[in-house]
């Protein structure tokens, strides 16, 4: 696929991998009720899905550098099928973290897809592409929440999953129909783009920064949206739809993609990963602040999309400015970067998760803001000592062959 339609299309391929992985997360309180199980057991599902899905950009993205890219797509919308069939089935709660894990694995198809979109534009243009599917990437990621918290409420929670199925089954052979064949960039093997990896790691600084900021700030992120569901209930005595609508007031934050691309074309990348950072600070404080607040439920409600809307706003501005950075550093690397960024990004949301909802059991919704603002502060002094502080980013694209060492 090539013109003006190409990369919205990436975008609705990313949306429809990653939003398999958020499914579960409104859903929690319910598939409990229906497993016999608590808050405390139930998180186990959302981070079993996100450590498969570290797990699956570690194993299958790499692929994208040295395998042909059109059949390893189909491929793994077919797994991602496969798994959330699996996930509908489920009998126990153990049978769900497995099924939620190889959903999360197969899922990783969306992280073989993202790479594609620098190689559709010049340099010059890197970070507005990146940003145009990024910005269906986001709105998977919020709008699954939606999609899961409604449905669960007409047709059961397991009809959320047969659902997800379904498209992602119907995107194989879309994907066979609109996509040309993608030889790879590389001419390496799949046990020496595995080993390339560490190699990758050692040698670009640029890339550990961006990997640390990454996975502290999606576990910041991640914070919010494992526990909100928790809040809701027990708070306010909503169930998984009015948690899933939160994400269509989150996918607001969606449209920033495209400007923090500008941005970054324009500013480079660590004035647009400042702003992310104070916006994120931002969020969390007044999620914090509002909490407390003796007012009615409907205030609370409205500072709650106020900080949602901040919360995701920061995120995607983060991620924009990290991912434009990293596919910087060479066309034929590109896919092996974004593994080893994005599997340590979200190992970051696995931990967070993890940790937020002991916080949540612990302390409640303020141990929730707090861990998160810990998680931002340690981000934040990570970017103000780190490597970009002393690196301009080249203006005119380098090739990485003809790259000094940075």
């Amino acid at each position: 696929m090539a013109g003006r339609w190409a990369l919205p299309f990436l975008g609705v391929a990313c949306a429809v991998g990653v939003g398999s992985i958020y499914y579960n997360q409104p859903l929690l309180m319910v598939m409990g009720n229906t497993f016999g199980h608590g808050a405390r057991s139930m998180e186990w599902v959302a981070v079993a899905t996100q450590l498969g899905y570290a797990l699956g950009i570690l194993l299958f993205v790499p692929l994208g550098d040295v395998a042909e890219r059109r059949a390893l797509m189909m491929r793994m919308y077919a797994g991602v099928s496969v798994a959330l069939v699996l996930a509908a089935l489920a009998q126990g709660l153990a049978w769900m973290i497995v099924a939620s894990a190889l959903v999360g694995l197969m899922a990783a198809v969306t992280h073989v897809v993202l790479p594609i979109a620098p190689d559709l534009v010049a340099h010059e243009q890197r970070g507005k592409a990146i940003g145009t599917v990024m910005t269906g990437l986001l709105l998977g990621i919020l709008l699954a929440r939606t999609f899961a918290g409604w449905l669960a409420n007409v047709g059961g929670w397991r009809s959320v999953f047969v659902v997800a199925a379904v498209m992602n089954m119907a995107f194989v052979p879309i994907m066979y129909r609109v996509m040309p064949r993608m030889e790879p960039r590389a001419s390496l093997n799949y046990g020496q783009a595995m080993g390339s990896l560490w190699t990758l790691f050692r040698s670009e600084p640029l890339l550990r920064e961006a990997c640390v900021l990454g996975a502290l700030t999606f576990g910041s992120f991640s914070c919010f949206w494992t526990t909100l569901a928790f809040l809701l209930n027990s708070h306010y005595g909503m169930g998984p739809g009015v948690a899933g609508t939160f994400g269509v007031v989150g996918a607001a934050g969606a449209m920033v993609a495209p400007f923090a691309g500008w941005l970054a074309d324009r500013r480079g990348t660590r004035f647009v990963v400042s702003v992310a950072g104070a916006v994120l600070t931002a969020s969390y404080v007044w999620l914090l602040v509002t909490e407390g607040w003796h007012v009615s439920t409907v205030w609370h409600m409205v500072a709650l999309v106020v900080g949602v809307i901040v919360l995701d706003l920061g995120a995607q501005m983060m991620q924009v400015g990290n991912q434009t950075r990293i596919f910087g550093l060479g066309a034929e690397v590109r896919s092996r970067v974004n593994t080893i960024y994005m599997t340590l990004y979200f190992a970051g949301g696995a931990v967070g998760s993890s940790v937020a909802g002991w916080a949540w059991w612990r302390w409640g919704w303020n141990g929730v803001c707090a861990l998160a603002l810990v998680l931002i502060g340690a981000a934040g002094i990570r970017h103000l000592s780190g490597y970009s502080r002393t690196y301009v980013e080249p203006r005119v694209h380098v090739p990485a062959s003809e790259r000094e060492p940075i």
